[in-house]
């Protein structure tokens, strides 16, 4: 019996580093390919007809070859583009760039002020293995400059709970174009799956657009949970569902998100965005002390267990199909 536990355990590990390489394999030629397309509008921005109108085409164009495509929209070309500008002559980083993922590289251009805070958070990455959840808080944390004014050696911040893998990104998976459902759910998975579902059942103006549609801002990028069009309000409907009871910083972050669609994805005839939060439980008057300075048209519900009351989903659907818009 020991004997056999343990040669299933080697088995276990030899399958897990062949995947673990697999992907690692997968970023190396996504990260090479958005050096390449980089090092393409680069060159090309040498042109005089050079801009957005002629990134707008090129962005057509691939979607038009590649449809359901992602990263390839005018936010992603140009982020290409500077991803090649910022490190083509840079050759202390040569070698290192396809050993860490894309979601990496955009928070390090996006955050490191210098290349040498750069160079230290990529090769603390590669040390590390960290994923991109683990790399933002080590950023956050202010790590580098802590580093570099202590006297001692300042090991980073220990992060705890299970270790990510660093090459499973989103963008692999989406460069993969892997099914969403590649690997099991987990609760909030299957919740927003299901609510998507029961939204277009009792909603029969609303339009589905995407599940975790992702809105870029700066050098991030932000993911909604639900987003729909609705016909009777001429407008974009976020959604966003909460696992837990109503806190009040729901609000910022989906006014946020709201003012993300109206800057970007807004069109000229269309009413500003509407937002919905959904949550387990809530205190009225918590949520009233949290609405009552934010400009925004949303509204916040309750769901129970796996999906909501239909008749208080309705009538909530209802309330905001009702609710006054504001003028821009």
């Amino acid at each position: 019996m020991k004997n056999e536990i343990s040669t299933a355990g080697n088995l276990i590990k030899i399958i897990e580093d062949s995947r673990n390489n697999a992907l690692k394999k997968v970023n190396e030629e996504l990260i090479r390919m958005y050096w390449n397309v980089g090092e393409y509008l680069s060159k090309e921005a040498e042109n005089a007809v050079f801009g957005d109108a002629y990134i707008d085409s090129v962005a057509k164009e691939i979607q038009e070859a590649f449809p359901g495509i992602k990263g390839f929209n005018r936010r992603g070309l140009y982020r290409m583009k500077k991803f090649y500008e910022t490190y083509y002559n840079d050759e202390f980083v040569t070698t290192l760039l396809t050993q860490i993922s894309w979601s990496n590289h955009l928070a390090i251009m996006s955050k490191a002020k210098t290349a040498e805070e750069r160079h230290f958070y990529m090769t603390l990455c590669i040390k590390e293995s960290y994923s991109a959840r683990e790399l933002d808080r080590q950023i956050n944390s202010g790590y580098y400059e802590r580093y570099m004014l202590s006297k001692e050696k300042l090991l980073p911040e220990q992060i705890k709970g299970l270790k990510e893998n660093p090459f499973l990104d989103s963008y692999v998976i989406e460069f993969l174009d892997l099914p969403k459902n590649f690997k099991e759910a987990d609760l909030r998975k299957g919740l927003i799956q299901n609510m998507k579902e029961f939204i277009l059942e009792v909603g029969k103006d609303f339009t589905f657009i995407d599940e975790e549609y992702r809105v870029q801002v700066g050098g991030e990028d932000f993911r909604i949970d639900l987003l729909f069009f609705h016909r009777g309000l001429q407008c974009l409907v976020a959604f966003e569902l909460k696992i837990g009871k109503f806190k009040p910083e729901y609000i910022s972050k989906m006014d946020f998100y709201l003012e993300a669609l109206d800057r970007q994805k807004k069109k000229e005839n269309e009413n500003p965005s509407v937002g919905m939060i959904l949550c387990a439980s809530k205190d009225d008057e918590v949520v009233e002390y949290a609405m009552s300075r934010t400009l925004s048209p949303m509204m916040v519900a309750e769901y129970k267990l796996q999906l909501p009351d239909k008749a208080v989903l309705q009538k909530k659907l209802q309330e905001l199909i009702n609710m006054p818009l504001i003028e821009e």
